[in-house]
């Protein structure tokens, strides 16, 4: 038969507390768990349909966003800089004015203008700018033959 003295009692209360501890982490383990899956699966966005109340806010905001004035630097840095400033995938340097003399003796500024347009080799439609007019890429055109100048 055991002998249970004062250090045995101590340690069956040492594991008592250790064990409800483990189970107590467990379950708010469980519980962040539960929460985080949650927050993963959370919807990005809604859809609004015309005529319904969140539709009318929507709407506003990307109107308000799409009314500001067509820059051609903050254009080029932010659609066309990446290929154009480094040479990537072949695209002729802004900064090589024997390139881009070449091809303007070759084309005329309206077939650049044509191919940045449709895309030629490597670079897709409208080079990087999917809501470029066709004036836009002109004025993106000019300004990228001008700086080699």
């Amino acid at each position: 038969m055991p002998v249970f003295n004062s250090s045995s009692a101590f340690r069956v209360v040492r594991i008592s507390a250790l064990l409800a501890s483990v189970v107590f982490a467990g379950s708010l383990a469980a519980q962040s768990r539960e929460e985080l899956v949650a927050e993963r699966l959370k919807p990005i966005g809604e859809v609004c349909l015309a005529g319904e109340a969140c539709a009318a806010a929507g709407l506003a905001a990307p109107a308000a966003a799409g009314a500001g004035e067509f820059s051609v630097e903050a254009t080029y840095t932010a659609s066309c800089s990446m290929c154009h400033a480094s040479g990537m995938a072949g695209a002729p340097r802004t900064d090589d004015a024997a390139a881009w003399a070449a091809r303007l003796a070759e084309k005329g500024i309206e077939g650049l203008v044509a191919n940045a347009i449709n895309g030629v080799n490597a670079m897709p439609a409208r080079g990087m700018c999917m809501t470029c007019s066709d004036e836009n890429i002109a004025a993106l055109v000019e300004y990228i033959t001008t700086q080699a100048q």
